[in-house]
């Protein structure tokens, strides 16, 4: 039994239960969850996976300071103020989009060229897709949801191959767990004030 794997998954599902609640306290805990990950992707030959955790580390802090440091734009001596759930502007959709396939078939290159990673085209998949997904979620996007579904239920596919039990249950609890938080942030975002977040 992978004891560190066990409780990675634990950690996940402490991260899950707080980006539910749209907790700013889910920042801390998505630094912890990481580095544990580092480890235990290494050792399953997942590259990209274990590369995207790096990513994650500096996305929590800048996730942290972006949700905590909002200041509002018409007054900068207002206090400052938690960032509010939005919905994400439409100019950001095809800069995304190109900024996700840039980086799958990037990841796939250097996946095939340099690695024996034996899912080079999955692994960079859900890497480049996380990126974005993470980007999405430090500014507070609903959409980040919709993101991380397809992440989530192709990792469960992924990671049940490559023989991550423990890790392909907590993803496939996250794809699921998504459905309820995309509606939850959804009232959310109708009960609050909008101001565009860009």
């Amino acid at each position: 039994m992978n004891y560190l794997e066990l409780f990675g998954t634990l950690v996940g599902l402490v991260y899950l239960a707080l980006e539910y609640r749209a907790s700013i306290y889910l920042w801390p805990v998505s630094i912890i969850m990481p580095a544990i990950y580092l480890v235990v992707y290494y050792q399953a030959g997942l590259y990209a996976d274990f590369g995207i955790n790096v990513y994650y580390l500096l996305a929590s802090v800048y996730g942290w300071m972006a949700w905590s440091w909002k200041k509002k734009k018409t007054d900068s001596a207002q206090p400052a103020v938690e960032l509010p759930i939005t919905s994400m502007p439409r100019k950001v959709y095809l800069p995304l989009t190109a900024v996700f396939v840039v980086c799958w078939l990037a990841i796939a290159w250097i996946l095939i060229e340099w690695t024996d990673s034996n899912v080079p085209w999955t692994d960079s998949f859900t890497t480049a897709l996380s990126i974005v997904g993470m980007w999405m979620l430090a500014r507070k996007y609903v959409e980040q949801w919709g993101v991380w579904m397809v992440v989530d239920w192709v990792c469960c596919g992924l990671y049940l191959y490559k023989g991550l039990y423990f890790t392909a249950v907590l993803y496939g609890v996250y794809a699921v767990v998504a459905i309820f938080g995309w509606r939850r942030w959804r009232k959310e975002m109708i009960s609050e004030p909008q101001t565009e977040n860009e």
